[in-house]
Order: structure tokens, then sequence, then C-alpha cells
């Protein structure tokens, strides 16, 4: 997790990103996320927005960390929604979350 949200905070240094509702919103619909990272404690209204969105404009979706988890990692308050809006970072970090989803999946099968 910790590489994860490192690369995240590059990220926002380096400028390749939208925080936020509004701005992940008015990313997506500008053709210029290449992925979205949803908090998990999301609430339900903001996870079903942007799961539609994520599937309609067909883009990668990782639903990790906590909202303070997500905000802290960028140097900012609580977020629920991110969007990368460059493809090199996007790779790299829905590689990187899903590897955290599937070794948490597998030990949760032990």
């Amino acid at each position: 997790m910790n590489k994860f949200l490192s690369l995240l905070g590059l990220c926002k240094r380096a400028g390749k990103m939208a925080a936020g509702e509004v701005a992940a919103e008015q990313a997506v619909r500008g053709k210029k996320a290449f992925l979205l990272i949803l908090s998990e404690d999301a609430s339900k209204n903001t996870k079903k927005k942007f799961r539609n969105s994520a599937a309609y404009y067909e883009l990668p979706l990782a639903e990790i960390g906590t909202k303070e988890e997500l905000g802290r990692a960028i140097g900012t308050d609580m977020r629920s929604i991110i969007a990368i809006t460059e493809e090199g970072f996007a790779k790299k970090l829905k590689q990187l979350a899903d590897d955290i989803i599937d070794n948490r999946t597998k030990v949760g099968e032990d």
C-alpha cells in the first residue's frame, strides 16, 4: 500500500491528477482521465456515480484505500475520488492497486 500511496503523491506533484468529485468528473467528461481511484469508504452515491462513469467511458477503476489515506497521500483533505490524467502513472497505479487487492484476497482465503 505504501508504494501505491507514494506513487499517488508523486503523481500529484507532477500535476497529473484531478482530485475531488468535480475535478474528477470534469477530467472524465473531457476524456483526460486514464484511471479512476475510488476510496473504499466513499458514499453509496459517489461509488455509483463513478462506477457508472468508468463503465460508460470504459475507464479502469480501482477501489482502494480510505478517503483519509488518499487525501494524506496527495497532501490535501480527505478525497473520495481521484482521476489520473497521465497514462503511464495510470497503468502503474492500476497494477499496484490490483496487486494489493489480490494479496488481500489471498490472505482472506487462508
